[in-house]
This record gives C-alpha cells, sequence and structure tokens, in this order.
C-alpha cells in the first residue's frame, strides 16, 4: 500500500503522520504574556535536533482562519518559552493546559501547576515537571498557512533531584517516568526499555556480530 501525501488532504496527512511516528515526546511549553498571563500548552511536533548550540524544534498549528494560537503568539513576541518534560505524575494537568482556554485564562492555575522562576528567561518553569529546558527562539519558519516551525535555543535545563547522576550526568531512567503520545487520545509510559550495542566495523570483521537471517 502506498499513500501519495499529495493526494490527501492536509488532516489526513495529520492522521497518519502523527498515528505512525510515535511515541513523540510531549513538550509542555510554559510562556507568559505581555499582560503578565501565564500560559501553558502541550505539543508532540517536538524534539531535540542538536547539540552545538543545544537546539530543539516545534510545530505549531494555527487556527482554521490563519492567526497563530496563543503560545506561538506569545513566542513571536517574547522571544522565550520553557519547555517542560511530561511524566505520570503530572498527565492530567497536561490534558488539562490542552484544552482550549481563552488566552485571559491562567493554565498553570487551572492545572495546578506550580510556577518556578526561571533563571534567564522570563516565563516559569513547571516546578513539577521532571526536566524543564529555559529557551530563546532562533527563528520562525512558515512552512505553509496553517503550519509554523520554532527553532530555539536551549539555554538551561533544570532536572529534579535525583534523577541524573551530578557527577557522570547519567539519567535513572527507571525514575524518569516520562510519557510519550502517539495518536488521537491515547499516550503511552515509556517503561520497558532494552539496549542494544552499537558496534563497530572491526566487531563485524571479528566475526562479533551475529547476520540477521532473511526469510526463504
Amino acid at each position: 500500500m502506498e499513500l501519495d501525501l499529495a493526494r490527501l488532504t492536509p488532516k489526513d496527512r495529520y492522521k497518519m503522520l502523527s498515528a505512525t511516528v510515535t511515541p513523540r515526546p510531549i513538550a509542555l511549553i510554559s510562556t507568559v504574556d505581555a499582560d503578565g498571563t501565564l500560559n501553558a500548552a502541550p505539543f508532540s511536533f517536538f524534539n531535540v535536533f542538536g547539540e552545538d548550540p543545544a537546539t530543539c524544534v516545534i510545530g505549531f498549528a494555527r487556527r482554521d482562519d490563519g492567526t497563530k494560537r496563543d503560545t506561538a503568539r506569545i513566542i513571536e513576541d517574547s522571544g522565550e518559552f520553557v519547555v517542560n518534560m511530561v511524566d505520570m505524575s503530572i498527565v492530567n494537568g497536561m490534558n488539562i493546559c490542552a484544552i482550549d482556554f481563552p488566552p485571559e485564562v491562567d493554565e498553570f492555575e487551572r492545572a495546578g501547576f506550580t510556577p518556578v522562576p526561571s533563571r534567564l528567561v522570563k516565563p516559569p518553569r513547571i516546578g513539577e515537571a521532571p526536566v524543564s529546558f529555559e529557551c530563546r527562539r532562533t527563528v520562525t519558519l512558515q512552512l505553509s498557512k496553517g503550519r509554523d516551525l520554532v527553532v530555539a535555543e536551549i539555554l538551561t535545563m533544570h532536572v529534579r533531584d535525583g534523577l541524573v547522576d551530578p557527577e557522570k550526568l547519567y539519567l535513572d531512567q527507571e525514575r524518569y517516568d516520562v510519557v510519550g503520545r502517539l495518536y488521537a487520545d491515547l499516550y503511552t509510559p515509556v517503561n520497558e526499555v532494552f539496549s542494544k550495542r552499537r558496534w563497530q566495523p572491526e566487531d563485524w570483521d571479528a566475526g562479533l556480530v551475529q547476520p540477521v537471517e532473511r526469510p526463504e
């Protein structure tokens, strides 16, 4: 089966892409409006794309009339935001933040989140989040009338005490109960992991790698 994306509507493309590219990390983005109103909203078209400089990219959908939604508008105006990662302890609050509240509503208050001052940017981070990244916008790319990409530099990060070894910088995977987005209303915990060694060419030459058997 082949799906020609050029023949699909944007809605159907979103349906197929979001259903097959899974699980996706969730960026629960906190911003602050010009009047001081706190805003928080989740986005799963998100990932990190480099370390020098530390870079993340978020995809924002516009409203049907082409206007930007609150988070994208605030980032465009202020250039600053915080990406808060989502674990099982805050997934219900994250879901509340997904409600399309009016701009004057404080989503921190509605979701029961604690605003904690950031060090380098104006928007606060979510105190209950396991990991938070303070970010500054580098550039916004408008891909179409309905989709923007924001590229940003990650300036600093905050990690819940006990999650990372401060000397070796090893993450305690068992304590990082992070949640990924699937599609529609479906989410998944990342609670089963496995290890696969990255082999080197000399490992193959030495016969250490077991070739994959192809079916007859």
